[in-house]
């Protein structure tokens, strides 16, 4: 319970949020003028950069993922790199690498293309594991190490890693420590038939569309320290906190006591990490303060927990074998989780 004191603050908070938060629906409007549809996926993106969350993104090809990153790059002035992964990249290719300088004895460090704001990191799961440890440890510590010297990279980092579910020859699978690093992992669907045939007329036309931009650095970080101060109520608290242990041991409280989830029965192999609980309260509160509220309520947690847990949640070849995916799991402790 908040008493009138704190009631108050909510209420200015509240006013300061609804204001500030405008300014993220004007980027979304900009970055529509070029991309139709995909509004979930531009919402997370948003959510994404102004909570500092790296993101997997997977869908087919062809579904404008590249694109809508490069409109979202525009928008808010932030310096924008595209990586191609492929099965022959070096980690020098990402990080850079030391240049021996002629007529001296000394080495010049050049630096690569992940010292930048923004990576849309093509096919990642093309690449191999040297080169996965070198962006691990870009993602996980927000730092590069290039000889004997440490570089920070500058604030907002953001990796967004792109793969295809079909093609999987020719490509390596994610370690689980660099999925549990993505914050939110998005799945990408087809248009619907309107907005195919309204990509179908612009596109079979040509015509450049600019963008303009909206936002800079300076009200990324403005909307982080306001997501800082959204609250987050001890029984949305629990809830975030039940979600997650029923991941690791399938239990739900009914009636003020632990029971078995029986639908979940031999379907989990590894449950989420405490980075999860970590990454759905930051995601529930970024997604409060984009709708222009103060607070979390159960909704946003709900909104939001598909895209947190999704690659967080190892199944079994029982559940293989039974045609279910993470997304089905994560379905049934939504259903068995009471809701404060």
């Amino acid at each position: 319970m908040m008493n009138t004191t704190q009631g108050n603050d909510l209420e200015a908070l509240t006013t300061e949020i609804q204001i500030h938060s405008q300014i993220f629906k004007r980027v979304k409007d900009e970055i529509h003028k070029r991309i139709i549809g995909q509004e979930v996926f531009i919402e997370r993106l948003l959510l994404g950069l102004i909570a500092g969350g790296h993101m997997l993104i997977e869908g087919v090809p062809g579904l404008a993922k590249t694109e809508t990153v490069k409109a979202l790059a525009e928008c808010t002035g932030i310096d924008f790199q595209r990586i191609q992964f492929t099965p022959d990249l070096l980690p020098a290719d990402l990080i850079g690498t030391q240049i021996f300088k002629p007529g001296t004895t000394d080495f010049e460090v050049k630096k690569g293309p992940l010292f930048t704001n923004l990576v849309l990191a093509d096919e990642i799961n093309r690449a191999p594991a040297k080169v996965q440890s070198a962006l691990l440890e870009a993602m996980a510590e927000k730092q590069i190490s290039i000889g004997d010297e440490t570089f920070r990279l500058e604030q907002p980092f953001v990796v967004l890693a792109t793969q295809n579910p079909l093609e999987q020859e020719g490509t390596y699978a994610l370690p689980e420590a660099q999925m549990d690093r993505f914050m939110m992992k998005l799945k990408i669907g087809y248009p619907d038939k309107k907005e195919e045939k309204e990509i179908m007329n612009r596109m079979s036309t040509k015509q450049d569309i600019q963008l303009n931009k909206i936002i800079g650095k300076e009200e990324i970080f403005k909307a982080r320290e306001l997501v800082d101060r959204v609250y987050l109520d001890e029984k949305v608290q629990d809830y975030i906190v039940d979600i997650i242990f029923a991941t690791r041991n399938q239990e739900a409280t009914v009636n003020g006591k632990l029971a078995k989830i029986k639908e979940l029965e031999g379907l989990i192999d590894f449950g989420a990490s405490p980075r999860a609980s970590i990454a759905l309260a930051l995601a529930a509160k970024t997604h409060a303060y984009l709708q222009g509220r103060a607070y979390v309520t159960p909704q946003d947690v709900k909104n939001i927990g598909f895209d947190v847990l999704r690659q967080r949640i190892v199944i079994s070849f029982e559940a293989e074998a039974e045609e279910k995916v993470p997304d089905d799991i994560i379905k049934i402790i939504f259903d068995s989780i009471e809701v404060p």
